[in-house]
């Protein structure tokens, strides 16, 4: 092969080089021994959003002190780039050494891909926030936290509202400091009239956006009430999300961007995400509320019928053997005999009135729940019930340990006992019944209750429907609490005769078995 046509081999490919370095769409740039650009590609150019004449000459954001290894290396390295617009931007890149001593340098924006990443990071937390959670209040403020640390957003505000007309509630917070009374300044701004844009998105049920907000609040009168709180974080735009759940909306999300960065479609799509977990929260504890306030009714109703069938029948009969003790004392030929026979009467029923009464008392609520813990308020109602009803209660703890618990947790597991032992008595005629109060062998953290006893075991029959039904309605109020913390409840005959009631909860966080000190 001719020289001439070498030459023009190499040129060819040259140019062809040249072509593809154009057209990329991945940065490429030539680095001099200091790490300042030689050369760059429209695409580098497009990513580090500086004109080329401006870039040649200047220091890259490169390391590339690399470039005197092998001539490739497949190790990416990261490094920040902070534009002309103040954008922080991240960027993946790799160095190769060229013979001359400088280096050839790849990179690619990566931004928006740690930024969905960090997202997919929130979003799952939240999910498990929910999961996990306790209280409404702690759980969407770890929420707002969550997308609090994401690129981009300097704060965070979940707010609760039924009604455009009526009280916001703050559920969750994040950036904006200590401020134990926003909703009362955010009321007093909608008195003064102030143009409050979440308002849109609750009663539209759509994402509302607002460019450059910041700078609008600030120079409103209306809005001075909130401007030490609006003020506090440094953000410029702002977009509401609102919390949709069943074709209602129970809520907003509020987030305020830092200065340059948009609330543009991913960062939506994001919100949206995390919009949904806390609508879920918020219905979750609403319908928490309801099964709540349903037990409760139908302890009440419950009680009713105690009174009726034990107090109210015990003083009815009071004041019949006081009026036979007066027509007595009226009689000129009084029997002694008989009048003292009646008064002590009249002193039994009294004294199993007020035991009664005291046994109610202790149902609404135990003082040995509040003061000594579960396991001796179980200990307590056993030794009432054994001593009213001659039933024998044995209740077994593990010995040596204690149980720290939620009080509304306590309290749960105290009325399922109560029911349980209620139900031996009323329905199965046993002689004597077993509480054991112990952790579960694959979850030495969480709770498992048993109630059981040795009597019939069996399902009512027809001539007793009406019992079985006040049972099953016992059963179901049982279960609700039981899964009011995630837990669950067994019941039915053991192979051995009789009835077990069976309940096990997994550790909540807030409490566990632990050993006593």
């Amino acid at each position: 092969m001719s020289h001439t046509a070498a030459r023009g081999e190499t040129a060819l490919d040259t140019a062809v080089l040249r072509e593809l370095v154009e057209l990329s769409g991945d940065g490429l740039a030539v680095l001099d021994d200091r790490g300042h650009f030689v050369t760059i590609n429209p695409a580098g150019v497009r990513i580090l959003g500086i004109p080329e004449d401006r870039l040649l000459g200047t220091r890259s954001p490169f390391d590339g002190s690399r470039r005197n290894t092998a001539p490739s290396c497949d190790e990416a390295e990261r490094a920040a780039w902070v534009g002309p617009d103040g954008r922080r931007r991240y960027l993946e890149y790799r160095v190769s050494g060229l013979a001359d001593g400088r280096a050839a340098v790849w990179f690619t924006d990566i931004t928006e891909l740690l930024r969905q990443q960090e997202r997919l990071t929130a979003i799952t937390r939240a999910a498990s926030s929910v999961a996990d959670s306790g209280s409404l209040r702690e759980t969407l403020d770890a929420m707002a936290r969550e997308v609090g640390t994401t690129a981009g957003i300097s704060a965070v505000q979940i707010l609760a509202m039924d009604d455009p007309d009526e009280e916001l509630r703050l559920l969750g917070m994040a950036g904006f400091g200590e401020t134990t009374d926003f909703v009362e300044r955010l009321a007093e701004c909608r008195r003064r009239g102030a143009d409050i844009r979440f308002l849109e998105a609750l009663e539209r049920m759509e994402p509302v956006v607002v460019l450059h907000r910041k700078p609008v609040i600030m120079a409103d009168p209306a809005w001075e009430p909130l401007h030490v709180i609006m003020d506090w974080p440094d953000w410029d735009s702002f977009a509401s999300m609102p919390l949709v759940v069943r074709g209602r909306t129970v809520g907003v999300i509020n987030v305020y961007y830092a200065p340059g960065e948009d609330p543009g479609p991913s960062s939506l799509a994001f919100l949206s995400a995390m919009a949904d977990q806390a609508a879920v929260a918020i219905e979750t504890a609403s319908l928490l509320t309801r099964t709540r306030s349903r037990a409760q009714l139908d302890e009440r109703r419950k009680l009713a019928r105690d009174l009726h069938d034990s107090v109210v029948q015990h003083l009815f009969s009071m004041g019949m053997q006081a009026r036979a003790l007066r027509a007595q004392l009226d009689r000129p030929d009084a029997d002694l005999r008989q009048i003292r026979s009646g008064a002590q009467e009249l002193a039994e029923l009294s004294q199993n009135a007020l035991a009664d009464l005291r046994g109610l008392v202790f149902e609404l609520r135990p003082l040995e729940l509040a003061e000594r813990g579960l396991v001796d308020a179980v200990r307590s109602h056993a030794a009432s019930l054994q001593t009213r009803t001659g039933l024998t209660i044995d209740v077994r703890a593990p010995v040596g340990d204690s149980l720290d618990l939620d009080p509304e947790v306590a309290e749960d597991v105290y009325r399922i006992v109560q029911e349980a032992l209620h139900n031996v008595v009323k329905h199965s005629g046993a002689t004597r019944a077993d509480v054991t109060i112990t952790t579960p062998e694959h979850d030495h953290r969480g709770l498992l209750v048993k109630v059981s006893d040795n009597g019939r075991g069996k399902v009512q029959k027809p001539r007793e429907r009406t019992a079985f039904r006040r049972e099953s309605l016992g059963l179901q109020s049982m279960r609700e609490r039981a899964e009011r913390w995630r837990g669950r409840l067994v019941a039915g005959p053991r192979p051995s005769g009789g009835w077990t009631v069976a309940v096990s909860l997994p550790a909540q966080g807030t409490y566990a078995m632990k050993e006593a000190s």
